[in-house]
């Protein structure tokens, strides 16, 4: 990586200039990071322990947990540090394993996000054919691919982005390493070339987005012509957490990256950044607790035995 010569460290962008906001930040930051932890930990918890669990929607579930864990803690971590102790410092090779990590997870939760729209679509439009579907085999060769297809795609943006000469300046306009603003640092027409492969990313983004509405369409199709209301309910209550979830990733992901020019602004980035970044791995839990009564049970059980020890 050519740059690593010239430029040594980053400076991010500082959330507040007085000790006392910067203190509350990294009070904000703590709690929201220890909330996400207990959220995806119970999760993770719950499901490896519970063999009442240990069916293809919680293993995509487990997953989703893991991703949350790992995108949470490659940003606030860094944003924390730098607001307790007054810095915005961020050294280069610290640089590249955030915009490595943060893309890595937020890849792969996308893909795990996609393969849990087909888990509800057979499981509602073909009970029949489920086992023979979703073995444990075919579950373990959908997360693979779903992990090494965001492997891939990080690989090639992080190659891309750090093999261009930067030449305006160190100062990242966001409180993490970000290709966009890293982008912007660039004097060379061949930044283009990461530009292009956002495109092509956000293309095939956007083909998973349009697999999910589909299998969403012939879910709730489904759904209405249940007879059973219960079985309805049922139904409900396992797919409308998903597509929460979904929802809130892919618009504000989806609109940090691709809205105009003129309605851009270093707040507007920064509140929209963290309602993808930050939002999603806290909320995740409770979504999917709120109206799954199984895994909620499970997480109760757990609470009371780790209460009893």
């Amino acid at each position: 990586m050519s740059n690593r010569s010239t430029i040594t460290e980053f400076l991010l962008l500082a959330f507040a200039d007085t000790r006392e906001l910067q203190l509350l930040h990294f009070a904000l930051f703590l709690g929201i990071y220890l909330a996400a932890l207990l959220g995806n930990g119970l999760i993770l918890t719950a499901v490896a322990c519970d063999h009442h669990l240990h069916t293809p929607m919680y293993f995509f579930l487990l997953n989703l947990a893991l991703l949350d864990l790992g995108c949470i803690s490659t940003t606030l971590p860094k944003a924390m540090a730098n607001a307790l102790w007054d810095t915005r410092a961020i050294s280069y090779q610290g640089c590249v394993a955030q915009v490595f990590f943060f893309l890595f997870f937020l890849a792969t939760e996308y893909s795990i996000l996609t393969v849990m729209a087909y888990d509800r679509y057979v499981a509602i439009c073909k009970p029949l054919h489920y086992g023979s579907l979703l073995g444990s085999r075919a579950c373990a060769q959908m997360a693979a691919v779903a992990w090494g297809s965001g492997f891939l795609n990080v690989v090639l943006h992080t190659a891309n982005t750090f093999s261009l000469p930067l030449c305006q300046g160190n100062a990242v306009d966001q409180f993490f390493c970000e290709i966009p603003h890293i982008l912007k640092l660039s004097c060379s027409d061949s930044y283009l070339r990461e530009v292009w492969a956002i495109l092509f990313s956000i293309l095939l983004a956007l083909g998973c987005f349009g697999f999910i509405a589909l299998s969403y369409v012939q879910i709730f199709r489904a759904v209405l012509r249940m007879p059973s209301e219960h079985g309805r309910h049922k139904a409900f209550s396992t797919c409308l957490p998903h597509l929460a979830v979904v929802s809130l990733m892919v618009s504000t992901a989806f609109f940090s990256y691709l809205k105009p020019p003129s309605i851009s602004s270093p707040s507007l980035d920064l509140v929209v950044t963290l309602l993808y970044t930050v939002v999603p791995p806290v909320a995740n839990p409770i979504m999917y607790s709120m109206r799954n009564r199984e895994l909620r049970d499970s997480v109760r059980t757990l609470l009371e035995y780790t209460h009893r020890q």
